[in-house]
């Protein structure tokens, strides 16, 4: 399996070094964005051996658990563990990671880019899975299912029951979402389903987290972390690669010094939004 992702990741990267760019919104430069791309799966690959290396609670520590123990924001859920919910959360998880490859086969526009597009996505979930597996592996935090009566030792005891910090599902349903709607949003700047399309965009990972809550795999305040932050790199990375900031949103740092008769006197740093 690892080699197939890096097969695909190699392949999505040579069409888009390959591919025009001229009709894109977008500016991707291969020896920045690959760096970039592959510093993303190998600190993924990193944190998720962290993640897979926690120390699993003891039958002593479980026993002790008390849900006063979970703050007062989250403890409402401490306890819950649905499987049903847990079964129905795969279906808009793995539905929203399509959500850019069914842009890129029914938008003319997209794919007419879709190396450079592709290329984009990679880099965006490589981001996201970053964040999230480096986070989750170096911060051991116990999931609310471990406070049920109804689950088995076994799992309570595994280390994979201490990976509640922070939604992964959740971040990485957001993180594809927002990309597409972003995505959408650059190509078609006058079409009048964009408020449509974010909307939806919105809604898919607003789901995974509110099943993955149900299933008892991740606190509320997992789930809002988790869908800040893939919803900022969904949208963050297309926009730092666009040609223009028409859309009046940028991210552009101006350096201005300041000087005092003939000596500089430092230098002020400013960003436009």
């Amino acid at each position: 399996m690892k080699k197939y992702i890096l097969m695909i990741w190699c392949l999505v990267l040579t069409a888009q070094a390959s591919q025009a760019q001229s009709d894109s919104p977008y500016r991707t430069k291969f020896a920045i964005d690959a760096p970039i791309t592959a510093a993303g799966m190998g600190l993924s690959y990193y944190g998720l051996t962290r993640m897979q290396d926690k120390d699993g609670l003891t039958e002593e520590q479980i026993a002790n658990l008390n849900k006063n123990q979970v703050n007062s924001f989250d403890r409402f859920s401490a306890g819950w563990d649905s499987d049903q919910a847990k079964k129905v959360s795969d279906f808009p998880f793995y539905g929203s990671f399509a959500l850019p490859l069914v842009l890129v086969a029914f938008d003319d526009d997209v794919r007419s880019n879709a190396g450079q597009v592709l290329g984009m996505y990679v880099q965006t979930m490589a981001i996201t899975g970053a964040l999230f597996t480096m986070s989750s592996g170096f911060n051991p935090r116990t999931r609310p299912l471990v406070y049920s009566p109804d689950v088995e030792m076994g799992d309570k005891m595994r280390a994979n029951a201490r990976n509640s910090f922070y939604a992964g599902h959740t971040t990485a349903a957001a993180a594809a979402s927002f990309f597409f709607a972003k995505v959408f949003h650059d190509f078609n700047p006058d079409s009048p389903a964009r408020p449509y399309v974010w909307v939806g965009a919105a809604t898919v990972p607003a789901a995974v987290g509110y099943l993955r809550l149900r299933a008892g795999k991740h606190f509320l305040s997992d789930n809002l972390l988790g869908y800040a932050i893939g919803s900022a790199v969904g949208i963050l990375v297309p926009q730092l690669h666009k040609k223009s900031n028409d859309s009046g949103f940028s991210l552009n740092p101006t350096i201005i010094p300041t000087f005092n008769g003939t000596a500089s006197q430092g230098a002020n740093l400013s960003y436009i939004f």
